[in-house]
């Protein structure tokens, strides 16, 4: 490993790593050489994550809390950088969906994952940005959603939600980054992961999104364990404020089947 992509004797917190793309992008922070606390709801199924990297030779440590209290954010940033006597990497990873007809959904569920999409991820970077500030050196990387640059039908909570975080993180890099803190997005399309059990079964779903996919296919989750691992690295030092689309090509194209 080059010293630009090395993260030894650092410490990152990565929210949802549990399973899907916030275990991999945990794995592959670890990987580079930093100790990484994963973050998520249960408790049982984060410390069996835990446990799996930890197999693996790698520095995890895990710690519960969901993500819609802010209490149970700005503690857990205080425990894990007070026990730990620093935080340098922050991966909002995180997030919820609901999908609902905009005549059919309730206001409730609107708060729900605006809490925890948008809410929980500015507590965090400002429970974290306290201790980024002091040591005068920090990555932030919150991730979105390839929605949160396009649209899309029955989802508006989400895509709100996803498009909100792009803006807090563009505000967020133009405030942090004469102190020493880079923020910055990863915005990810379609991977196959566990979340997506359910669409992939429908009948023909995933051969009809990947035709629209200038790369032909969904991504792998390690793919976007690299890209996290590059974007909190010192090899990434001048992108500050950037929304970097991790989608095949998905958003930046116009493809259609070849039938169509």
């Amino acid at each position: 490993m080059t010293r630009r992509f090395s993260l030894e004797g650092q410490v990152a917190i990565v929210t949802g790593a549990s399973r899907g793309l916030g275990f991999e992008m945990a794995r592959a922070i670890a990987e580079s050489g930093a100790r990484v606390w994963i973050t998520a709801r249960g408790a049982a199924q984060l410390n069996a994550a835990a446990e799996t990297l930890r197999g693996e030779g790698l520095d995890v440590c895990a710690h519960a809390f969901d993500l819609a209290d802010t209490s149970a954010c700005a503690a857990a940033i205080e425990t894990i950088a007070e026990q730990e006597g620093r935080l340098d990497i922050l991966v909002n990873n995180a997030g919820i969906n609901v999908w609902q007809p905009l005549t059919q959904a309730t206001t409730s569920s609107w708060d729900n994952v605006m809490n925890t999409n948008v809410r929980g991820p500015y507590m965090l970077c400002r429970e974290a940005a306290k201790h980024m500030v002091e040591a005068g050196y920090g990555r932030i990387v919150n991730v979105g959603s390839a929605l949160a640059a396009v649209g899309r039908e029955n989802v508006s909570s989400y895509v709100a939600s996803k498009h909100g975080l792009a803006g807090m993180t563009r505000s967020l890099a133009a405030e942090l980054g004469p102190k020493g803190i880079t923020v910055n997005m990863m915005a990810p399309g379609y991977f196959l992961t566990e979340i997506n059990t359910e669409i992939l079964a429908r009948p023909g779903y995933e051969r009809g999104v990947s035709a629209r996919i200038p790369l032909g296919r969904w991504g792998d989750p390690e793919e976007a364990g690299g890209v996290v691992a590059f974007m909190v690295s010192k090899a990434s030092g001048y992108m500050n404020g950037h929304v970097l689309m991790v989608d095949g090509g998905l958003t930046e194209t116009f493809v259609l089947p070849v039938d169509a």
